[in-house]
């Protein structure tokens, strides 16, 4: 049977939970288009959360990797079209860690595009009723780190696993402490996610719908 190793994010930013874990870890051990999920729990601090998905990843061997993370803001299911080579860091991580400017691999392709059919995944939670859209930006934080590293280690390792980002707003418990701030209930986070694997596993090539932004 093929595996899923989905990852989230402990909390950071002064914020008590992480949606992104409160919605993968409910489907750990879930079977899901003829796969396993295999769920993990990554620190938001630079200098470990690659070290802690490179084990994973050597660990579970997967099939296919969708790794999550909490982004604050946005209002839908944001599926990551690419990571870039750099850390920027706006807050402090939860080491108290700010690079800035700082490749994540020194010397590094300046990005990769991610492995997920991005638009098909849209299509399929957007089908489901739940708003969704591609994002051309992970930004320059642990989850970009981790989307950009997470290409880089299956590039290196030759590896034919797919695998990619996808970013989630707050949950409501959280946007009631941010007025104004969208939010998504937890349960339609999971299905959503749920959606992303099956479609993953299901798709061989990616459709062709538009999902540009025009700044």
């Amino acid at each position: 049977m093929k595996t899923v190793l989905m990852t989230a994010f402990e909390p950071f930013g002064g914020e008590t939970i992480n949606p992104s874990w409160e919605a993968v870890r409910a489907l750990e051990g879930k079977q899901i288009g003829g796969a396993t999920i295999v769920v993990r729990q990554l620190p938001v601090v630079f200098s470990e959360v690659l070290l802690v998905l490179n084990q994973a990843l050597d660990e579970v061997k997967p099939d296919a990797i969708l790794s999550v993370g909490q982004a604050g803001g946005r209002s839908d299911i944001t599926v990551e079209r690419i990571g870039i080579n750099v850390d920027d860091a706006r807050i402090p991580d939860n080491a108290g860690h700010q690079p800035v400017d700082e490749p994540i691999v020194a010397g590094g392709p300046a990005a990769y595009f991610s492995r997920l059919p991005i638009k098909a995944i849209v299509a399929a939670v957007r089908e489901a009723g739940i708003p969704a859209s591609v994002s051309q930006t992970a930004g320059t934080f642990t989850c970009n780190r981790v989307m950009y590293g997470l290409l880089h280690w299956l590039e290196q390792q030759e590896s034919p696993a797919r695998g990619g980002f996808i970013h989630i707003p707050y949950l409501p418990e959280q946007a009631a402490q941010h007025p104004g701030a969208p939010s998504m209930a937890v349960a339609t986070i999971v299905q959503a996610l749920a959606i992303a694997v099956k479609v993953t596993l299901e798709t061989s090539e990616d459709i062709k719908q538009a999902g540009g932004a025009t700044h």
